[in-house]
């Protein structure tokens, strides 16, 4: 075997030269793996080869591009397009031997070769759109002419990974191979050997056309409709479909064309840039400085979760999504009944959907254990709170699983606000306990925000990101204060949006200007959406506030059809309501308020503003452990748009100066804590500084 460049080696088998890629972790396409394809071919041409088989070592083929090059300096070296010619052109038969995933750029390589192996294992996909982009080396012109228009669609505008049966079955792969690499290997160079004994074509992918013909254009408009609400202020799933209409309308050279100009919109725009930042984002919100990688963890044979109801059924099925055994406590049969009863009812939603196989449902069930009596949490490696928010009955309920869990057992709290110290303190172990905060609903949101407490152990901490990780979740470890990172600042855009009521913005105009920023709803539609008699008792009501007077009235949100909406009692859509508006209109003026016209850009001010100064304290404080994770909980957690960033992110692009003067200038005008600006922030903004790349 000999080395071609630093990633890149070449050895024969017979008349076959097998170029094999060793780029570690994931043989991305970096400038010397793209010079190593390409002078391997070239020199395996000039040596008499019958055939090549690319292949690479270690756990995958090329996993993609190597985002770290977009944009910066890297040595000259040969294009993917020149490693895709010298494969498409060649005069021998090149065979991709494909494991493990063969995703972006890596697929494109794929499709450039004349046939592909790939092993059962392996699965396919063109994933750019989630970074902001489309693939932009003939992967929108060729993947549908080997799979369709239909299909790749779908595949283009999701990013998802298709196992290897079904891009079999689909026309991208020739040939499936069960076994390792070395079975792959021998698969791949023997399928080279039948190529030149049988004298196959050398089928180049650009040439077929038949999966591209005759389509009706009324494919591309329903498939909009279709995607519509999930892609919503999305621009790469749209360019995507542009380019496979193109594929479809015009040659493949002049589809080529347009992916590029498409691209090179898409990648110097600030919709890519802020979804690249995300990708780096989420996989750094994993690392916790202060412990070490080596740190041991707990192995989750079994789970505990303590409540029933909503939010605790959907932690339980988290566990059991993958496999793990759950008890589940509740104080009554009767409760108990029902909570397991909302989550049957979950899996069969899921089933009936496609989203789960419909067996899934009993399996799932199955390991899930219904109790009324804590002690059978004494066996669990992990037991999770999920009572609702009250401090005393927190920590009554943590002395008990103090006497309860076994020695080395985390004891978890789901507050969402409460102080996780004061929580521990309940018990004679404190360094066993943390807090981790799922979201609503828990079986559906990616958010996990592990909350650290001043003597959380290093394995606990470990422990709780692992485990997180296992279940499905994204992970952000925050620290103590009232709200943590993301209730923190949410209370911050809550109490100006309350406030705006009063000076005569609508509830419609708020939801509004949050839903076009890419929200999926404003502040108003989520009160009404979660129920306005949360935590609501009539016989303390006092008409203080818009939303007591609103449960005076009888009005519960969507549950009774009115809240600050009236809702249709099928399509559940929501129309504004003039008596509410009014009854807010005289709720102001009856304590002196006089109303005016709210513009929507200072609405967009005054919800955002507060939010991104209250990030920087969290971060002075630290609380967070670097901006970055601030912007992972609000996109998982909170619905801001990916396509922005993060909070964090979104002002470092509008500019800290001049997010900084308008602070001072509402706090001159308005008064209130939350408009004293940052010194973080006033600090960064004067040297130039990142709220987003910031780490106390």
């Amino acid at each position: 075997m000999a080395d071609i460049t630093q990633s890149v080696s070449i050895d024969t088998e017979g008349g076959i030269a097998v170029i094999t890629v060793d780029n570690p972790p994931v043989n991305a396409l970096s400038w010397h793996v793209r010079q190593g394809i390409f002078d391997g071919l070239v020199q395996a041409s000039a040596n008499g080869a019958q055939a090549v088989v690319l292949l690479c070592a270690g756990r995958t083929f090329i996993a993609g591009a190597d985002i770290s090059e977009f944009g910066g300096n890297v040595p000259a070296s040969a294009s993917l397009a020149d490693v895709q010619g010298v494969m498409e052109h060649a005069t021998i038969p090149v065979i991709a031997a494909i494991h493990g995933t063969a995703l972006g750029g890596g697929l494109e390589v794929a499709l450039a070769a004349h046939y592909r192996v790939g092993l059962m294992s392996s699965r396919y996909g063109l994933p750019e759109v989630n970074i902001g982009l489309l693939p932009g080396a003939g992967g929108t012109q060729r993947l549908p002419r080997l799979i369709g228009v239909p299909k790749a669609l779908e595949a283009m505008t999701s990013g998802r990974h298709m196992p290897a049966a079904e891009a079999k079955a689909d026309g991208l792969i020739d040939e499936l191979v069960d076994g390792d690499v070395a079975a792959l290997r021998v698969a791949a160079v023997a399928f080279a050997e039948r190529a030149v004994a049988d004298e196959l074509p050398l089928i180049k992918v650009r040439d077929r056309n038949d999966k591209v013909e005759g389509v009706d254009p009324q494919v591309f408009s329903d498939f909009r409709k279709k995607i519509a609400r999930k892609t919503r202020g999305f621009l790469a799933p749209e360019y995507n479909i542009r380019c496979i209409e193109a594929a479809v309308s015009l040659p493949f050279d002049e589809g080529l064309q347009v992916e590029a100009t498409l691209f090179r919109d898409l990648m110097s725009g600030p919709q890519s840039a802020a979804q690249r930042y995300y990708f780096f984002a989420e996989r750094a919100a994993n690392k916790i400085p202060d412990i070490a990688q080596d740190t041991p963890t707990i192995d989750v044979h079994r789970a505990g979760v303590l409540g029933a109801g909503t939010m605790g059924g959907g932690i339980a099925m988290n566990f059991a999504n993958v496999g793990i055994p759950v008890t589940i406590v509740e104080v009554s049969d009767e409760a108990l009944e029902r909570g397991l009863g909302v989550v049957r009812k979950n899996y069969e939603r899921s089933a009936s959907r496609g989203s789960i196989p419909a067996e899934a449902v009993e399996e799932r069930m199955a390991l899930i254990t219904g109790s009324t009596d804590k002690q059978d949490f004494a066996d669990c490696d992990i037991v999770i709170e999920a009572v609702f928010e009250d401090m005393d009955l927190k920590k009554q309920i943590f002395a008990e699983l103090d006497q309860i869990c076994k020695p080395g057992a985390i004891m978890a709290s789901n507050t969402s606000a409460l102080d996780v110290n004061e929580i521990a303190s309940a018990t004679t172990r404190p360094e066993w306990v943390i807090g981790m905060h799922f979201f609503s609903p828990a079986n559906v949101m990616k958010l996990l925000e592990n909350v650290r407490g001043d003597k959380s152990n290093d394995t606990v901490v470990a422990s709780t990101m692992a485990i997180g990780k296992q279940i499905g979740k994204v992970c952000a470890m925050v620290g103590v204060c009232r709200g943590f990172v993301g209730n923190r600042m949410l209370a911050m855009r809550g109490a100006e949006a309350e406030r705006m009521l009063m000076e005569g913005a609508t509830p419609a105009q708020i939801d509004s200007v949050l839903y076009d920023f890419g929200f999926p709803m404003g502040p108003f539609s989520m009160s009404d959406l979660a129920g306005l008699d949360i935590g609501w008792k009539a016989e303390k009501s006092s008409s203080s506030t818009i939303r007591e007077v609103l449960c005076e009235s009888g009005r519960r949100g969507q549950k009774n059809g009115r809240g600050y909406y009236t809702y249709d009692a099928e399509t559940r859509a929501a129309t504004p309501d003039p008596e509410v508006e009014q009854l807010i209109r005289d709720f102001a003026e009856a304590r002196g308020h006089q109303q005016r016209e709210v513009t929507d850009q200072e609405i967009l001010e005054r919800l955002l503003y507060p939010m991104v100064n209250e990030g920087a304290k969290i971060l002075e404080e630290g609380i967070a452990i670097r901006g970055s994770d601030i912007d992972v909980v609000w996109v998982n957690g909170y619905g801001w748009p990916m396509y922005r960033g993060g909070p964090m992110h979104w002002a470092d692009a509008v500019g800290l100066g001049e997010i900084v003067d308008k602070i001072k200038s509402y706090g001159d005008r308005l008064g209130g804590a939350h408009w004293t600006p940052s010194p973080l922030l006033e600090r960064l903004a004067a040297d130039g500084g990142s709220l987003a790349g910031h780490q106390p």
